[in-house]
């Protein structure tokens, strides 16, 4: 990989920083204070360009890649991670532009850029949790029709949505079961779906989470992502794949931003008659949380370069996923404990970072199966 990043990628990054430093900061505490999903935010974030950037170009989207994807997901977490979910408005569009029909294509993915509408996916389930293959929401053939029964649960973008994909039981009595799975739409205004705010989340508040419960939820047979069942696992893991990458790019934003943070407060903080950047304890502690988060960032825009280019290597992905989650956990807490008795406080943006960091470890896979997968592929079969 050329680590180096192009022209136009910088400009992509500087944009996005410049974005998020002059509509997000203002805003954030406010939208974690409220629990809500910051709808303006989000439609100027479409109107620059900035949401589903991957999309093709005669789907209204910029036609970029993974890794610019990114680059504006780091800017965006660098400065507020709850309010840098906005870019997950478009979750879900990366299976709709790889696996779906041209009909679905054409008449789902045009709105998410253009910011008339929000997609969310539907996978994880009460009694599954990271088990896939847990998954027990059933879509059988009813005429024309599937009927859609079940819940779901931590679903992001639950009760905003405007259609999900879904990830339901097809056909569960094939006999390989990678083949018992299919990804089906569902437009979230149909009879019989519920979907239920979650609120009182450690962090991210900004960013919606909901239960979901379906229940003889109609959706016409054309809504199979694809036109032919079975392929729901595939498609779901390519997405895995992708989305731990981004959300590798958001543990290197929080971790970023809470140096950002860090390396001012220590500049102007007095202690002992010196301001305590002066301190060697310090000094070390920066230079500590500076290597953690350029090792995660190297490691992320390499497992992004290398998908937009074709190789999936779950390995690397998976190490970039687990190490940047850490980091912004440990980053954050070490930027805490820097600013004292003032990190504890709202006042100080540190203390919302803290809490928000937690997730990258927690969603898209915990850092558990995270360390399974590298191990894995390092053991093989023996």
């Amino acid at each position: 990989m050329n680590f180096e990043l192009s022209k136009e990628q910088k400009d992509i990054k500087r944009a996005a920083r410049e974005f998020a430093e002059g509509e997000i900061r203002e805003v954030a505490k406010e939208y974690d204070r409220r629990e809500e999903f910051p709808k303006d935010l989000w439609r100027k974030a479409c109107e620059l360009g900035f949401v589903g950037v991957y999309i093709k170009e005669e789907h209204g989207g910029a036609d970029l890649g993974l890794l610019e994807c990114c680059l504006i997901t780091e800017e965006f977490w660098r400065v507020d991670p709850g309010c840098g979910c906005v870019l997950l408005s478009s979750f879900g569009a990366e299976t709709l532009q790889n696996h779906g029909t041209k009909e679905q294509k054409e008449k789902y993915l045009p709105p998410i850029p253009a910011g008339e509408a929000i997609m969310g996916t539907a996978v994880t389930e009460p009694d599954a949790g990271s088990d896939i293959f847990g998954v027990r929401t059933t879509a059988f053939k009813d005429g024309e029709d599937y009927l859609i029964n079940g819940s779901k649960i931590f679903i992001t973008n639950g009760t905003i949505a405007d259609y999900l994909a879904v990830f339901c039981l097809t056909d569960p009595d094939a006999k390989n079961r990678y083949g018992r799975y299919s990804m089906i739409m569902m437009e979230t205004d149909r009879a019989g779906f519920e979907a239920s705010k979650i609120k009182g989340k450690l962090g991210i508040r900004a960013s919606d989470t909901a239960e979901l419960s379906f229940s003889d939820v109609r959706v016409p047979a054309g809504n199979l992502i694809g036109g032919k069942e079975g392929n729901g696992f595939e498609q779901i893991m390519e997405l895995f794949n992708m989305n731990r990458v981004v959300a590798a790019s958001q543990g290197v934003g929080v971790g970023q931003g809470a140096l950002d943070q860090t390396i001012a407060h220590v500049k102007k903080r007095q202690a002992f008659g010196s301001a305590i950047g002066k301190f060697q304890a310090v000094q070390f502690k920066l230079a500590e949380m500076a290597t953690m988060v350029e090792a995660a960032r190297v490691l992320t825009y390499q497992a992004a370069w290398l998908l937009d280019n074709g190789k999936t290597d779950p390995k690397l992905i998976a190490m970039a996923k687990w190490l940047s989650g850490e980091t912004g956990v440990r980053v954050t807490d070490d930027a805490l404990q820097l600013h004292g008795g003032y990190g504890y406080i709202n006042e100080y943006d540190i203390e919302r970072f803290y809490r928000d960091a937690k997730i990258v470890e927690i969603y898209e896979a915990t850092k558990e199966m995270e360390k399974n997968t590298i191990a894995r592929q390092l053991l093989g079969r023996f």
